[in-house]
């Protein structure tokens, strides 16, 4: 049972510092759910408004913290996700953009803690993916018409936009680039034959 306290105490301390608490007396807005079988620590409860109402739920595998639901602005709607891997780091973070209590975007984050990447739903059934290097957007992927093809392809040089191609056939292909120059120059291209450089 020491090693049970012991392990909820990590964990609070865990919660605490992913949900911004910053009072001592927050620890006791805590309720930690115990497996019957095995006393193994699942779960981690928690008021962060102090208003009587879990906002907070940590799902745990004793110690180890694996997802972090969050109500942010306490209507009731899960509106956040954390996913956390084997050794404890933040993985990757779901968000409700419509607040409807489904995850309509991620971030991924990077080995140093940067973002990596990030999916985003367009809101017809496609999906737009941006790549980072070093926190900073490198090139992005898009199906903007939902059919479940890339249909958009946009690279960047610095964080600056330096070429979007197009399919404009729907042919899985781009058959239209339009080249940004650093000088603020605007070049468009019609390909013909095969995809181009993107």
């Amino acid at each position: 049972m020491c090693q049970n306290g012991a392990a909820v105490r990590r964990a609070s301390m865990l919660l605490l510092t992913a949900a911004c608490a910053c009072s001592s007396e927050a620890e006791t807005n805590i309720e930690p759910v115990y497996d019957a079988a095995t006393g193994r620590l699942e779960l981690l409860k928690y008021d962060s408004r102090g208003q009587g109402r879990v906002d907070t739920w940590s799902y745990m595998n004793g110690s180890r913290i694996l997802r972090i639901e969050m109500d942010r602005d306490g209507d009731g709607t899960i509106d956040r996700w954390e996913y956390y891997d084997a050794s404890g780091a933040l993985e990757k973070v779901g968000y409700s953009r419509a607040n409807d209590g489904r995850v309509d975007a991620w971030v991924h984050q990077a080995p140093d803690g940067s973002i990596g990447r990030r999916d985003t739903s367009t809101g017809n059934g496609g999906m737009r993916t941006e790549r980072y290097e070093q926190g900073v957007l490198a090139e992005v992927e898009e199906d903007s018409d939902g059919d479940g093809r890339i249909d958009r392809w946009e690279t960047y040089d610095g964080g600056r936009l330096a070429s979007l191609a197009l399919d404009t056939q729907q042919a899985g292909r781009p058959d239209r680039r339009i080249l940004y120059g650093a000088d603020g120059n605007v070049r468009v291209e019609v390909v013909e034959d095969g995809p181009p450089d993107r």
